[in-house]
């Protein structure tokens, strides 16, 4: 399910709950609202403005551009012994990423409709 906030003033405030933590990181997601209340959210990852995907590891809240190789992360090797160098967005969030990835991790005591009043399988 996706989770959008309205247009307000209160965005900047709200969302800055997640400003300057880390992938994989737990968070309390209580001051969201009311209906998150006892709701913990890991970060998982998130993209920036351009499109640029955040990378486990690289301890930044800037775009960096690293010479991947086979078997990292964000790269595909298409032929053998071929690097390549990327841009990829630091682990830390700042204001700069326009998607968040987010996961429930424990459930508050409300039900948000379409996020956890349904269970989705595993893959």
């Amino acid at each position: 399910a996706v989770v959008s906030t309205q247009s307000t003033g209160d965005d900047e405030k709200i969302l800055s709950l997640f400003y300057d933590k880390r992938m994989g990181q737990e968070v309390p997601a209580d001051r969201l609202g009311d209906e998150w209340k006892g709701y913990i959210l890991r970060i998982s990852g998130g993209n920036d403005l351009q499109g640029f995907c955040m990378m486990q590891g690289v301890l930044s809240n800037t775009r960096v551009r690293l010479l991947f190789k086979k078997g990292m992360p964000n790269y595909r090797e298409r032929r053998a012994g071929v690097r390549k160098r990327k841009s990829v967005r630091g682990c830390i969030v700042d204001s700069q990423l326009s998607v968040l990835d987010l996961v429930v991790m424990k459930k508050g005591e409300n039900e948000i409709p379409g996020l956890s009043d349904t269970t989705q399988p595993r893959r």
